[in-house]
Formats: structure tokens, C-alpha cells, sequence
């Protein structure tokens, strides 16, 4: 049995945290090792993930197989709540502990505080799909048949 679908899969989560490093150095000129494993940022990892997985599926096995229907209806709905839902939580979030600060000001807070990068832009998921498409394609091309 191949396990090119699920290297790809793994490949795309890893490549796509890998370059959020350089590309929040870029951005913000700090090093951030933790963006590796961390929500939120550019490219995103989850949109890679799931875009890598689903096709290295259609490569691998065909786009006519319900594996693929699955994992397409699966990157939708991973695309979207990366864009949407968690994005939104995440400015929520952002909202909350600016409330928090301004009514507890001039106290330290002892609350912690809500986690405000959750979610994703657009254009990071975008990129995460970009990511992911890349990563099937090369691990397709590269993997023995």
C-alpha cells in the first residue's frame, strides 16, 4: 500500500509551518519559533493540510473515487471555518481582553488572556491551499509507482 496520500498530507502541514517563521520575520522582524505548531498565521497549516491530503487522494487514486468526494467536502468545510468562524472567534477574542485591560486598568490581571490568532484571513488560506496543492504535486511526481 502507498502512503504517498498521507505524506503528502503531513508534508503539507509541516511546509506550510515551517514558512510562517520566515515570513512573520519578514513581516514583523522577530523570530518567532512557536509559529510552527501554533494557529493562526501565514500560510495557513490546516488549509495546507487538508488541500495537500485531498489531492494526493485524487492524484493517487483518482477523482472518481468517493475517498476524494470526502476529502474535498472535508477541505471545504476546513477552508472555510479557517476563514470564517475561527477568524471570527479570534476577534472576539481581540475585543474581549480589550474590555478586560481598559476594566482592570491599573491593576495587573491575574485573568488570562483569551487567545485573539485563531483563525486566518482570506488571503492566508489562500496561500495555505496554494501550499498544499504544491506539496501533493511534488510528493505525486516524486513517489515511487
Amino acid at each position: 500500500m502507498s502512503y504517498g496520500m498521507l505524506v503528502a498530507g503531513i508534508m503539507g502541514w509541516f511546509v506550510a509551518g515551517i514558512l510562517k517563521v520566515p515570513i512573520h520575520y519578514i513581516i514583523k522582524h522577530q523570530v518567532d519559533w512557536g509559529l510552527i505548531f501554533s494557529t493562526g498565521g501565514m500560510p495557513s497549516s490546516h488549509s495546507a493540510l487538508v488541500t495537500a491530503t485531498t489531492l494526493a487522494i485524487g492524484l493517487f487514486t483518482g477523482f472518481d473515487t468517493p475517498a476524494f468526494a470526502v476529502a474535498f467536502a472535508l477541505t471545504m468545510v476546513v477552508a472555510y471555518d479557517a476563514a470564517g468562524v475561527r477568524r471570527q472567534a479570534g476577534m472576539h477574542a481581540q475585543r474581549i481582553n480589550m474590555i478586560l485591560n481598559e476594566f482592570f486598568a491599573g491593576k495587573p490581571l491575574s485573568e488570562q488572556q483569551l487567545q485573539e490568532v485563531l483563525g486566518h484571513s482570506p488571503f492566508e488560506v489562500a496561500m495555505g491551499v496554494v501550499v498544499g496543492l504544491v506539496v501533493a504535486i511534488a510528493t505525486w511526481l516524486l513517489w515511487p509507482k
